[in-house]
């Protein structure tokens, strides 16, 4: 008699604890869920502004000092990107009114993953500057790309699609004009493709770049 009490007591506890254990877990998704919210609520606006910042001071890396005076972060026109069905993103610069440089986004496939770059290009076409904005390269080799650590890329200041003549756009290994790596040949052809990809980019939506109103 006294075993079957137990028996009985011990499958209610049982039984309240299987319904206790899911409400307990229930609740504290509830209260991680709406700290969750709370929390990025909260820094939503502060990673919104330090993102602003830092993409206006890489813009500024690509552009003259002085050469524009509008909001490049609103001054922005949208185009048809290099794959079907994919949009460009145009930052346009102007001074008094007038365009001074579009500048946007190119990438190609490096040695390891993609080299995304930020590069701008003057109202005849000459490219203003470039910067990386991303890679994978292989560190100590291909990284040379980074400003901060060679000033190769800046080899493409002042260049145009006929500046050097359209077969030189290419490193030197290749019979180009552009410098290359010592081991790492493939990062700074991919770097030379991208760029040369801009101004033909450039070149065919000058006229909407260009004629884009404020």
């Amino acid at each position: 008699m006294g075993t079957d009490q137990s028996a009985g007591f011990s499958l209610d506890t049982l039984r309240d604890r299987l319904a206790y254990q899911p409400l307990l877990l229930g609740g504290i998704a509830l209260v991680a869920g709406t700290a969750l919210t709370l929390a990025s609520n909260a820094t939503r606006a502060p990673i919104a502004a330090a993102e602003a910042h830092d993409t206006q001071m890489t813009l500024a890396q690509v552009l003259p000092p002085g050469s524009a005076d509008n909001d490049l972060l609103k001054d922005v026109l949208e185009l048809p990107g290099p794959i079907t069905g994919s949009t460009r993103k145009i930052h346009v610069a102007r001074k008094a009114g007038a365009v001074t440089g579009a500048v946007f986004n190119v990438a190609e496939r490096g040695y390891s993953g993609e080299i995304r770059l930020l590069m701008a290009v003057d109202p005849a076409g000459r490219v203003l500057g470039v910067r990386v904005l991303k890679h994978t390269e292989t560190p100590g080799l291909g990284d040379k790309i980074e400003i901060a650590r060679n000033p190769w890329i800046t080899s493409f200041n002042d260049k145009s699609l006929d500046d050097p003549a359209p077969e030189k756009w290419a490193v030197k290994k290749d019979g180009g004009v552009y410098d290359s790596f010592a081991g790492a040949t493939i990062t700074p052809r991919a770097v030379v493709k991208a760029v040369k990809g801009g101004l033909d980019y450039f070149a065919a939506h000058r006229n909407e770049i260009l004629g884009a109103q404020p």
